[in-house]
C-alpha cells in the first residue's frame, strides 16, 4: 500500500503563503505522479497541480502563476508551495500518488491513492 501523509495547511490571510507537503511511503516504487487536489464545501474535488516523476507540471488555470508544485523524489516528497493565496483557494486540500503496475507484459493498470487531506483557509 501507498501511505501519504499531509501537512502545512492552517488558516493564512489573503494574499499570504502557505506551503503544504506530503510525503509518501509504503509501496512506492511504482509512484510516477503525485499532485494536489483540493474540496470545498459544495463543490466537486478538483486538480490543483501535479507533477511526475520526471518533473513535469500540470496546474489549474485557477492557480497558474500563484502555486508552485516540487518534489523531493529521494525523500518521497511533495511540495506546494501556495503563494497570494486568495479566499477561493479555501478548501481541503488532499494529496494524490499515481501508481502503475505491470498486468501483463504490455499492459500495465493505473491506481490512486489519497492522503487524508489538509484544510487550508483563507481569510482576514
Amino acid at each position: 500500500q501507498v501511505q501519504l501523509v499531509e501537512s502545512g495547511g492552517g488558516l493564512v490571510q489573503p494574499g499570504g503563503s502557505l506551503r503544504l507537503s506530503c510525503a509518501a511511503s509504503g509501496s512506492i516504487t511504482g509512484v510516477y505522479a503525485m499532485g494536489w487536489y483540493r474540496q470545498a464545501p459544495g463543490n466537486e474535488r478538483e486538480l490543483v497541480a501535479t507533477i511526475t516523476k520526471s518533473g513535469s507540471t500540470n496546474y489549474a488555470d485557477s492557480v497558474k502563476g500563484r502555486f508552485t508544485i516540487s518534489r523531493d523524489n529521494a525523500k518521497n516528497t511533495v511540495y506546494l508551495q501556495m503563494n497570494n493565496v486568495k479566499p477561493e483557494d479555501t478548501a481541503l486540500y488532499y494529496c494524490n500518488a499515481q501508481e502503475v503496475r505491470l498486468r501483463s507484459d504490455y499492459d500495465v493498470q493505473g491506481y490512486n491513492h489519497w492522503g487524508q487531506g489538509t484544510q487550508v483557509t483563507v481569510s482576514s
